[in-house]
């Protein structure tokens, strides 16, 4: 049970390293981006107004199909994420892993918003 304890600790650790260098404007918003091990959550926020402009996960009705935690969900979250920024007006955000690898799934939402059209 210790080393679980000690695992998150150093989680929020990075987490919050990540988020003193790490902040959304109107301009660049961020995109955040959480993992589960059933379910990924994306979603653009503009920190200096406080609120959300778009989001997306494998849990919502517009990806029923895409539900899961894996590479071919989290693509489908990063297209649909992309288009719904766009739509919002949004083309170039900043982008905030929370603290997890750039690797797997967390590489795969990106590469697929990236090739969807999201600058960052």
């Amino acid at each position: 049970m210790r080393a679980i304890v000690q695992k998150r600790i150093r989680l929020a650790k990075r987490r919050r390293s990540g988020r003193k260098k790490l902040s959304g404007t109107a301009e660049r918003p961020r995109l955040s981006v959480t993992r589960s091990l059933r379910n990924l959550f994306a979603q653009v926020i503009d920190d200096v107004s406080g609120r959300t402009i778009c989001s997306v996960s494998t849990r919502g009705a517009d990806l029923a199909s895409a539900y899961g935690g894996n590479c071919a969900a989290a693509k489908a979250v990063g297209k649909a994420l992309a288009e719904k920024a766009k739509a919002a007006g949004v083309e170039q955000v900043a982008f905030d892993r929370r603290g997890r690898k750039y690797h797997g799934r967390i590489k795969a939402l990106a590469d697929a918003a990236r090739e969807a059209g999201l600058k960052f």
